[in-house]
């Protein structure tokens, strides 16, 4: 029988979602502009450039802003406006984006969410299916660092059906103002200050940020009887937070052999998890990286006790009393 992936949302790009980690306590909005997928995609939208309200305070990068109530009738197309032009890499589709965001209702000016408040940036991916159109289209070749405007029309909002939860109807145009403050792909590496790695009893780690596998080397020698969580490269981010949900490159190996089990590292993929949820699966490897800063890359060393013992999954290289080997790399958490 398949074993469940080890980080449960390491599925190919395009496909993964917040939701799919199950992270019920992580921070929510009322409105989630995460989407379903749907059966047949529309075309493209017609993007113009208005027309789009002021933003009348809370105007610079990374500040709250204040939206004025939408004049007239808003454009049956997505408007978009670059508010403030970014220098950074240009977002492509599917990419994941970490942004914060204020959302509001045009014809009442009525905020229905925004991620300021919460002091935890939504992390998502410009894939179909995973985030409304709207987001998609208008957000697709924005530069990071930037703050865009857009008002959605329903179409490429929540369609005929709004959302009742958020007093979203079906006829509502949606202004957002969106800070794009990163994006991430299946080549992205931490990108953090080497670390010296100078004990002989432990792995050693590669220090590439080519977005390729780093190269473990195990020891032959006895694995540690107690967890080890040591940076490779020292990112310069928050702490993780044992409540948070992480998007990551990693990469499994046991400790007997050095034989990986399961990696992102290229694949095309990443990784997003919730490190609540890795309590349930691999003690060791959500403890290895709580507290550690966004940007790292980290080695865990998870003893049996802390892994599977004396249940690994069944017909994978990982054996009863598997000592666990570790590198991830943290490229962002909400």
């Amino acid at each position: 029988m398949r074993r469940r992936s080890l980080l449960l949302a390491a599925v190919p790009a395009g496909l993964v979602t917040l939701s799919a980690c199950g992270d019920d306590k992580s921070p929510s909005s009322k409105a989630s502009v995460s989407a379903s997928p749907s059966a047949s995609a529309p075309p493209p939208p017609k993007i113009v450039d208005g027309p789009l309200p002021a933003i009348t305070a809370g105007t610079k990068f990374g500040e709250k802003p204040t939206v004025a109530k939408g004049s007239g009738e808003p454009s049956k197309d997505l408007a978009v406006r670059t508010v403030i032009a970014g220098g950074g890499r240009a977002v492509a589709e599917n990419d994941f984006i970490q942004a914060n965001y204020l959302g509001q209702i045009w014809s009442t000016g009525k905020v229905f969410d925004n991620s300021f408040d919460r002091h935890r940036p939504l992390v998502m991916q410009l894939a179909q299916g995973s985030i409304i159109d709207g987001w998609r289209y208008g957000l697709t070749g924005k530069k990071t660092g930037s703050r865009v405007e857009m008002a959605v029309p329903p179409q490429w909002g929540y369609g005929t059906s709004g959302n009742a939860r958020a007093g979203i109807k079906g006829t509502d145009t949606l202004v957002f103002v969106i800070d794009v403050i990163d994006s991430f792909n299946s080549k992205s590496s931490a990108k953090g200050k080497a670390v010296p790695q100078s004990d002989a009893a432990l792995p050693t780690v590669g220090t590439n940020t080519d977005g390729a596998a780093p190269k473990v080397t195990v020891p032959k020698t006895d694995p540690p009887k107690q967890l080890v969580s040591n940076y490779v490269l020292e990112g310069d981010g928050a702490e993780v937070k044992a409540d948070q949900t992480l998007l990551c490159q990693f990469q499994g190996l046991v400790w007997d052999g050095g034989k990986t089990f399961e990696q992102t590292y290229g694949s095309g993929r990443l990784s997003q998890f919730s490190v609540e949820q890795m309590q349930q699966v691999v003690k060791g490897l959500a403890q290895g990286v709580t507290g550690k800063k966004v940007g790292s890359r980290v080695l865990v060393v998870v003893p049996p006790d802390l892994a599977y013992g004396d249940n690994p999954p069944s017909g994978d290289v990982i054996k009863k009393g598997s000592t666990l080997v570790f590198t991830v790399d943290i490229l962002a958490a909400m």
